[in-house]
């Protein structure tokens, strides 16, 4: 059972309130239902192995207040900026019928089970909790999703979780995601290419520049416009002759020297 014992306190000031977490309480408040606003007071002791847990906000307590039973939901706890302690605690009473909106923690089991893991792929999880509607007699825990057979690209969603009684999420509208498995993500580094090799060496002497150019020692393009024109690989610098124009021209010339003579 969840059973934690708390006492009445009536100390309101600041200095008692202080006195009692030296001594090693916390103060805390129960509300809610008919009755009236309690101040109370809880071991530190008691509370430091589940104050920290998940579950600690989702899970109804037995509140032992000098003898009386309360039942209790911690709703809200307030800590220490410095020490990171918890200073107080907000509780609400809990009456039969009363509906509750609860983000419930996700749990997998069965990861050893998974075909989709043991080749390599990769648990995504999407929510690690879930709200729930919940009635304050049946608030689960945890939910568990069963990883059993589970292949790569498989998407666990909230309809594939077997939810207790009268328990339904508060996402009403869709089938939502809780995870997935999908396959590993490999980082591939690119090969290097020979440009990318070569790229900031200094040319050797002789070598050629960009587009067939000369290089001299100094590693400089050559201003040698003869250099040039002999470096470009066996192409001729000559202009070309259009042969097709040619013979045009040369039967004109003929033929006025063939009406001079006549």
């Amino acid at each position: 059972m969840n059973v934690l014992k708390a006492t009445k306190r009536t100390s309101v000031s600041t200095g008692q309130v202080n006195k009692l977490r030296s001594d090693g309480s916390i103060p805390a408040v129960l509300y809610g239902g008919k009755k009236n606003n309690l101040n109370i007071s809880l071991k530190k002791l008691h509370l430091q192995n589940i104050i920290n847990t998940e579950t600690f906000m989702s899970k109804v307590f037995d509140l032992d207040i000098d003898g009386n039973a309360e039942k209790a939901l911690p709703r809200d706890i307030a800590y220490d900026p410095i020490s990171d302690e918890p200073i107080h605690i907000d509780f609400m009473r809990i009456t039969k019928g009363t509906k509750l909106s609860l983000e419930i923690p996700v749990k997998f089991i069965n990861t050893d089970k998974s075909p989709g893991l043991k080749k390599g792929g990769v648990l995504n999880i999407v929510r690690r909790k879930v709200e729930l509607k919940c009635p304050a007699e049946n608030i689960p825990d945890e939910i568990i999703v069963d990883l059993n057979n589970t292949e790569i690209n498989t998407s666990l969603k909230i309809s594939s979780v077997k939810l207790p009684e009268s328990v339904v999420p508060t996402i009403s509208d869709r089938d939502f995601v809780i995870a997935t498995v999908v396959a590993p993500t490999i980082l591939v580094e690119p090969e290097k290419t020979e440009e990318a090799a070569a790229e900031g060496e200094i040319p050797a002497e002789g070598a050629e520049g960009v587009e067939g150019t000369p290089v001299t020692e100094e590693g400089k393009p050559s201003d040698d416009k003869t250099k040039v024109a002999s470096g470009d690989k066996g192409k001729s610098t000559k202009p070309s002759v259009d042969k097709t124009k040619a013979p045009v021209e040369e039967k004109g010339k003929s033929g006025s020297k063939d009406t001079k003579k006549k």
